[in-house]
């Protein structure tokens, strides 16, 4: 089997509940080794946003739940009470042979435990240090916590998502999961993976990543924000409608409802013949995209009448022979038992102590040459404790001691 691309990296990761968690679980994914520091007893946040929770054999309660179990495969688990010295010490010895350290603490809470970037960097001078937050490392609101939720607020998402204006349950929306989250775990493993790279290219420096949920959820506004740079104008809600093409949206059928996209003229015109309106394609008001857009109520008004006629599964087929964007609206049962999802062999199956075929999602990154093939379960709380800390001088006696104490 090949190498993965981030084979003989180590990786430190002090993050919780789940943008940090993700940027390390995808590192890992790739390759890398990723050594998880948690609380003892009750482990990373994560583990008590439940249920559901997988069920122990022996029945007893456990905090590997659904949140947890979703960004943090490939990693071993350590429990260390990082406000005890001691702690502190295991940390900071750890990182000594770390490549990358990661941490979402509040601004400044590590600085009085000596495990901030300035006193990790004098150990290890080539450390990549990455800091995930809400809002930052400099700025007004840099000691502010933050959580997805917040930060859609916050950042303009929630004022551009809902409803249409003006029609029944308008308003502000958030986007159901964590996206925010997401998407600050993938601008994390970039900037760790792009500061990687300046190390090794440009003489062994380390350096310091600051990544927030406040920045990432405005920058990826992209378009949306755009808009406003231009004109001074927030966009209004669209509901399900698109952001380019016209029309586009959800519309009803006979039995169900799809999701349409016409992305340009030509499409535009074989979608009218498919609904059996080829007249709507000369219309004066709907003849570029950009007329279609002006009148947009009214052609999606027009649509909607006219896929009332037949049911999802006749305008799908239809529309595909076409060559139209179209697809159903599908809940999570219909995602993973879909073919092509199941060809792209997105759901794993991992073996973990308490269920054989744990099912996951895979990285949505393939590879050629280094594929990413063997997935481990996401670890047991201090599941790997014994065998990390033996790396680093710790035996049997002073495990038995430093666990007496509460301090793993």
């Amino acid at each position: 089997m090949s190498a993965l691309p981030l084979q003989g990296i180590k990786i430190l990761d002090l993050t919780r509940v789940l943008a940090g968690p993700l940027s390390a679980q995808m590192l890992g994914d790739l390759g890398a080794e990723v050594i998880k520091i948690e609380r003892p007893g009750g482990g990373d946040d994560a583990r008590a946003f439940g249920p559901p929770y997988l069920s122990d054999p022996d029945g007893k309660a456990n905090n590997n739940n659904s949140f947890y179990l979703c960004a943090n495969r490939n990693k071993k688990s350590v429990t260390v009470n990082i406000a005890t010295p001691e702690g502190q010490d295991i940390v900071r010895e750890l990182a000594k042979s770390c490549d990358v350290m990661m941490e979402n603490y509040k601004v400044g809470d590590l600085k009085r435990y000596r495990l901030d970037y300035e006193s990790i960097r004098a150990l290890n001078p080539g450390i990549i240090y990455c800091s995930v937050t809400g809002f930052g490392q400099t700025g007004p609101y840099a000691p502010r916590a933050g959580y997805d939720a917040i930060l859609q607020a916050m950042g303009g998402l929630m004022s551009v998502t809902g409803h249409l204006d003006g029609e029944p349950g308008e308003g502000p929306m958030k986007v159901g999961p964590s996206i925010v989250d997401y998407m600050t775990g993938m601008n994390s493993s970039i900037g760790i993976l792009a500061a990687l790279y300046h190390r090794k290219a440009n003489g062994g420096a380390g350096q310091h990543v600051d990544v927030c949920l406040f920045d990432t959820v405005i920058a990826s506004l992209s378009h949306y924000a755009q808009i406003f740079l231009v004109n001074g104008q927030t966009p209004p809600r669209r509901g399900t409608w698109g952001n380019g093409g016209m029309p586009a949206g959800v519309f009803r059928c006979t039995d169900g409802e799809l999701m349409l996209v016409v992305g340009n003229d030509g499409q535009f015109a074989r979608t009218c013949a498919v609904l059996g309106q080829p007249e709507l394609a000369t219309d004066p008001r709907f003849l570029k995209n950009n007329d279609r857009v002006v009148h947009s109520k009214e052609i999606m008004a027009i649509f909607a009448g006219l896929f009332l006629k037949q049911s999802v599964a006749h305008w799908l087929d239809e529309l595909a022979k076409a060559g139209v964007p179209c697809g159903p609206i599908n809940d999570f049962a219909q995602v993973f038992a879909d073919p092509h999802v199941q060809s792209r062999g997105m759901q794993i199956k991992v073996d973990h102590p308490f269920e054989h075929e744990l099912s996951l999602i895979r990285n949505a990154i393939t590879f050629s040459g280094t594929p990413v093939k063997d997935y481990r379960a996401p670890p047991l709380l201090g599941a790997d404790t014994k065998d990390v800390l033996a790396t680093i001088g710790y035996d049997e006696a002073k495990l038995g001691e430093l666990k007496q104490q509460k301090i793993i």
